[in-house]
């Protein structure tokens, strides 16, 4: 009972309301107090502890979404990343529509997150299981896109709604020529592929106007918000529909 998801806000960058949320999950131990995901993630994933916990965050999050609406909050998706060794499982596909199924969630209200070096492993397998959770109507994202080993020739074949531009590039805009470049080259590419853009990592308000002047379709990082408690996310949504 140590584990607990935390829930950072996607900003839609049209509308500046709430337009996502990615569930991350945190471990804060009776003794040794709060253990980095860092420490923990890789030791689970060198075991079948990952598939366990994966599933728990899945459920989890789901739940926490069809409270939010029963709530009445406005519909919003939750991403959840998905694991190197969940991703593999043969009954992927069936076990998420199981637990979605077991909420009165639609599809559309769930974001897989993949990394690159999860489709590069067996590429054909990939290409299976993200179609089939397409076709289902969930919504997929590639993670940290850039910092692996992107093909291009790969990425047109995957079904892709969103590319995550990496923090490691959001943190140079606007100063770092390089960074402003793969920025702009990858929301063009994610464009032009019919795929919607979201940018981890911003910080900055000058960081958060490039990308919206730059065509980026969503934002998030600690200048909107950390990732914090679904109880403190439900007042930071409050706050935001207040707003607008």
């Amino acid at each position: 009972q140590e584990l607990q998801l935390f829930y950072q806000p996607q900003i839609n960058i049209n509308t500046g309301e709430v337009g996502g949320a990615e569930a991350l999950l945190r471990w804060q131990h009776h003794e040794l107090g709060f253990i980095s995901p860092g420490l923990f993630i890789p030791i689970a994933e060198s075991s079948d502890l990952i598939l366990d916990i994966s599933k728990w965050v899945l459920e989890t999050a789901c739940k926490q979404n069809e409270s939010w609406m029963l709530s009445g909050f406005p519909e919003l998706c939750v991403a959840v990343n998905l694991s190197g060794k969940q991703f593999q499982q043969d009954n992927l596909v069936e076990d998420i529509a199981n637990i979605v199924g077991m909420t009165q969630l639609k599809p559309h209200q769930l974001e897989l997150e993949i990394t690159e070096g999860l489709l590069i492993e067996d590429v054909q397998k990939a290409i299976n299981t993200l179609t089939n959770l397409h076709n289902l109507g969930f919504i997929l994202a590639l993670d940290d896109f850039g910092t692996g080993f992107s093909s291009l020739s790969y990425l047109k074949r995957f079904s892709l709604d969103f590319l995550k531009i990496d923090q490691s590039f959001v943190r140079g805009i606007p100063h770092d020529n390089d960074d402003v470049a793969i920025t702009r080259s990858i929301i063009a590419l994610a464009h032009s592929l019919q795929m919607n853009v979201i940018a981890e990592g911003v910080e900055t308000i000058e960081q958060a106007n490039y990308l919206e002047n730059h065509g980026c379709d969503k934002l998030q990082g600690y200048y909107f918000s950390r990732p914090i408690s679904a109880q403190d996310f439900t007042r930071f949504w409050e706050q935001k529909l207040e707003e607008y």
